[in-house]
């Protein structure tokens, strides 16, 4: 015949503080992870930026432009449309592609305007990617805007 066990109350603590001791762990992990892949501040002074955001808002609606993004056989094409629908060439164009979560896949692709979009050749992995996009009008009008991408296995 088997012997019964009995539950103590050191087993009882034992139980209780392993419980915890797991969910601090995975605690401290997950605070650990978000920390160390956290790209960084959006801007040095978010009170000065501010100043101006309605400003700028109001000029880069004013343009009517739509960005559209889309990768298919080794391109990156990045399409800037009027509000007539009609192709757009910035003045000048700046953008880095990379992963919403982190920045180690951050890079700056070399987009070349061919009469209809500003294409690159960029061969993108499966998942989401971010464009970040300033361009400036041929007005001087700033344009900034974060293009969502998700590129298809």
């Amino acid at each position: 015949m088997a012997s019964e066990r009995k539950l103590t109350g050191w087993h009882a603590l034992a139980i209780f503080g392993g419980c915890f001791a797991v969910i601090i762990s995975v605690n401290l992990f997950l605070a650990y992870s978000a920390v160390s892949t956290f790209p960084g501040l959006e801007v040095k002074n978010s009170y000065v930026a501010s100043q101006s955001f309605d400003d700028r808002r109001a000029g880069q609606e004013a343009l009517g432009w739509t960005v559209e993004a889309e990768a298919k056989g080794g391109l990156l094409i990045l399409s800037i449309r009027d509000a007539e629908g009609r192709p757009v060439q910035a003045g000048s164009l700046d953008a880095v592609l990379g992963r919403a979560t982190h920045v180690q896949d951050d890079r700056t692709p070399k987009f070349a305007f061919d009469g209809q979009a500003y294409v690159a050749r960029e061969t993108l992995r499966p998942g989401n990617w971010n464009i970040r996009m300033k361009a400036v009008a041929l007005d001087g009008t700033e344009f900034e805007q974060r293009v969502v991408l998700h590129v298809e296995s």
